[in-house]
């Protein structure tokens, strides 16, 4: 979705219903009720996802796949039947192009190891951006010292978007992939993936999408994208820790190497060698988090319900609301204003250290990050040690951005004035 296009899913978000469906939400902190406004971190879970993963260990806990009693039977369903739903929420041709993984990180890591050593070598070249996190940088350097290619970073400007000049300018004849973020943790950034896809196919080179910020904030289509790979994290999506998926276009994933041998990811094995087995299993080796992917599974058929075209207009109406309340703070500066963002308020107040501000508004009920969000290059082009940031999820109200900017205004009385 664009900017423009939220007007037309405006409706009237019954967030106060929605935000009903999660018991944390319903706790009181340090005396307070709760605002909950850490969500790039990690979402709260609906009781729909607690349920799940509680009914696999109370009903049906097996191991699968393998299992010929009525037992296995019934998980391997529970959890073939959350692949085909993280398949339809991505909308990929078929269910072997959907590999489960811990997360984000272990997804990159995934294909860094499989495609990146076996398709790189001396000079070639991986273009990210400076945008990324840590998971988007560091399997990348792993991957360059393993193999000698190098690794290239398309700068950012003061607004916090990608300088496409540049990125245009490093997509070279060594260019081997790219590796961008949908929409950046720290800022809010929502980048032109659609445009950066179409500059590196045009040059033949794959591209994959880190998609932690972005899945559960705006609707996603691997297809439309034309992306080759596609990473997110299942935690940041209202589903457990500890499980994710990763996209992978069929003709590249048949073509990679596996990157972890064991159980399941075989089909013969013997002291004279091994054989693989199909997609996606040649990729998840061992015993997977069942009840976590059935947890996925139960995630993503309550976002459906809940609407993601919905949530993005509603989300970007807190996003105004909140730009607006947090400008009028004395001393308050807002680090990232791209045009395109995410519901994403990250900042810094003069005088007072993030760590200052996180410790103030949690005596006051209301949960935000301080730090540098596992994005230290990007603090390093604000030259700012950390923000403070606030990420909203739909299960937010106004009432929870009112308790922010009024905890903000006591923190800079407290240590400022």
């Amino acid at each position: 979705m664009t900017i423009a296009s939220y007007s037309a899913h405006r409706q009237d978000f019954p967030a106060a219903r929605w935000r009903a469906d999660f018991p944390l939400l319903q706790r009181s902190v340090r005396g307070q009720p709760l605002a909950y406004l850490d969500n790039a971190a990690t979402t709260q879970k609906p009781q729909a996802v607690i349920d799940a993963e509680a009914r696999y260990y109370r009903e049906i806990n097996a191991n699968i796949h393998r299992g010929v009693h009525w037992l296995s039977e019934q998980a391997t369903a529970a959890h073939e039947g959350a692949r085909e739903r993280v398949r339809s929420f991505l909308n990929a041709r078929e269910t072997a192009e959907i590999i489960f993984v811990r997360g984000t990180t272990e997804a990159i890591n995934l294909v860094a190891q499989s495609y990146g050593r076996a398709n790189l070598g001396p000079g070639d070249e991986v273009l990210i951006t400076g945008l990324e996190h840590h998971s988007n940088i560091v399997p990348w350097q792993l991957l360059c010292a393993q193999t000698g290619a190098v690794l290239k970073v398309a700068h950012i400007d003061d607004t916090g978007s990608v300088r496409m000049d540049e990125f245009r300018r490093l997509l070279g004849g060594r260019t081997r992939l790219v590796a961008v973020a949908h929409v950046s943790n720290a800022l809010g950034t929502i980048n032109p993936v659609h445009e950066m896809i179409d500059l590196a196919h045009a040059q033949g080179v794959p591209v994959l999408v880190d998609g932690a910020q972005a899945v559960a904030h705006t609707p996603v289509d691997v297809q439309a994208l034309d992306c080759d790979f596609y990473a997110f994290s299942g935690h940041k999506l209202y589903a457990p820790t500890g499980i994710g998926a990763l996209y992978g276009r069929r003709a590249l994933l048949e073509a990679m190497p596996p990157w972890q041998g064991g159980g399941d990811m075989i089909r013969t094995v013997s002291f004279e060698g091994s054989t693989w087995n199909d997609l996606p299993f040649k990729f998840e080796a061992g015993t997977p988090d069942i009840a976590g992917a059935i947890g996925l599974g139960a995630a993503i058929e309550y976002l459906s319900e809940v609407g993601l075209e919905a949530v993005a207009a509603y989300e970007h109406e807190l996003l105004v609301y909140g730009t607006a309340l947090l400008q009028e703070i004395p001393g308050l500066r807002m680090i990232g204003t791209a045009a395109h963002k995410a519901a994403i308020l990250s900042f810094v107040i003069d005088g007072l250290h993030a760590h200052d501000i996180g410790t103030v508004l949690d005596t006051e009920g209301v949960a935000i990050r301080a730090g540098h969000h596992c994005a230290m290059p990007v603090m390093e082009h604000f030259g700012v040690p950390a923000t403070a940031r606030a990420s909203l999820a739909f299960y937010n109200t106004r009432e929870d951005l009112d308790r922010l900017a009024q905890a903000l205004r006591r923190a800079v009385e407290m240590f400022v004035r």
